[in-house]
């Protein structure tokens, strides 16, 4: 049997290896880990081109109709997750290309989020790196959120998942998406709001939505316009659901206390983003799911996939 190539894309932590029995296609497989992004379409193409089988994270690396058009070895693509903004659906099927999906036990989004939420009212990170410096004592007096209300864009799995941890921490919570219902909003336990309502009244919004043409520049100008000016903006979901120049703006003249965001519209972060100059932004480099726990999930769920296609059997969780 001739051996196939697998690339694994954008392992950032190189964990991909030690978390999965990769061991398990040896016989067949010779896989080829890549830990940093390709700077460039015409880069990722002539670094994957021999590859009949690539692992794709997430959203890390686009594959569009142009890109699909340089493997002509690409037999099978996997991503983790069970949807995949960045991947042309219909030009991998066009190709013949097989795409698979994984799944989650669980999601460490929401507890995120809390985390962020936590750190621009309590300052907990702040502080710790003043001490590890040797200043002296704190100056950073916190804000309470008990008794506040958090307004959540999205009220679908994660969505709810924050919200009983909102609750969980004494707050009110109100949410708003374009399909959702008041009835929907009372089984959850939430009070319903109009976006504009939302914005108006949260004193923290968090963003729980997928990407899609009708979510991407959700959150704009006009709606951050509304937030008090003492509120906060968290976004763990996808970066262009927000729009940052927007945003950026309403953070530079304090138009709004401060945000958290874990997600953005380039990743990683360019080193020179105005984003990354401002002391009322805190920042993580999309950290919403990347656990060793879910990662091992992910790739497990690859090497399964991987060690179907191989044996001319079903993919278990195919996409197209």
């Amino acid at each position: 049997m001739t051996r196939l190539r697998c690339a694994i894309l954008d392992d950032y932590f190189n964990l991909a290896l030690d978390v999965a029995d990769w061991q398990k296609l040896s016989d067949r497989v010779d896989v080829t880990v890549f830990s940093h992004p390709f700077d460039s379409e015409q880069a990722a193409a002539a670094a994957l081109a021999d590859f009949e089988i690539i692992c794709a994270m997430r959203e890390r690396t686009a594959f569009p109709r142009s890109l699909f058009d340089r493997l002509p070895k690409l037999k099978l693509l996997l991503t983790s997750g069970m949807r995949n903004a960045a991947i042309d659906m219909e030009a991998a099927k066009a190709r013949g290309i097989t795409v698979g999906g994984t799944q989650y036990s669980r999601d460490p989004t929401a507890p995120l989020a809390m985390g962020l939420i936590l750190e621009l009212t309590r300052g907990i990170g702040r502080e710790n790196a003043r001490m590890h410096e040797g200043k002296p004592w704190q100056t950073f007096a916190g804000v309470e959120i008990e008794g506040l209300t958090l307004g959540i864009i999205g009220l679908g799995k994660l969505g709810s998942k924050m919200a009983g941890i909102a609750k969980a921490f004494g707050m009110n919570v109100i949410a708003w998406s374009p399909n959702l219902t008041p009835e929907k909003c009372k089984e959850a336990g939430v009070g319903y709001a109009t976006k504009g309502e939302l914005f108006a009244k949260a004193d923290i919004v968090t963003i729980h939505v997928v990407l899609s043409d009708r979510s991407r520049g959700l959150v704009g100008r006009a709606d951050l316009a509304r937030m008090k000016p003492t509120a906060f903006l968290v976004n763990t979901a996808r970066g262009p659901i927000v729009d940052e120049q927007a945003l950026l703006e309403a953070l530079q003249q304090r138009k709004i206390a401060g945000a958290g965001i874990d997600v953005f519209s380039v990743e990683p972060l360019p080193v020179n983003h105005p984003f990354r100059k401002l002391d009322n932004l805190v920042l993580t480099p999309h950290l919403g799911y990347a656990t060793k726990d879910g990662l091992g999930i992910h790739y497990g769920q690859m090497v399964e996939a991987i060690d179907a296609f191989t044996k001319g059997g079903e993919l278990p969780r195919k996409l197209a």
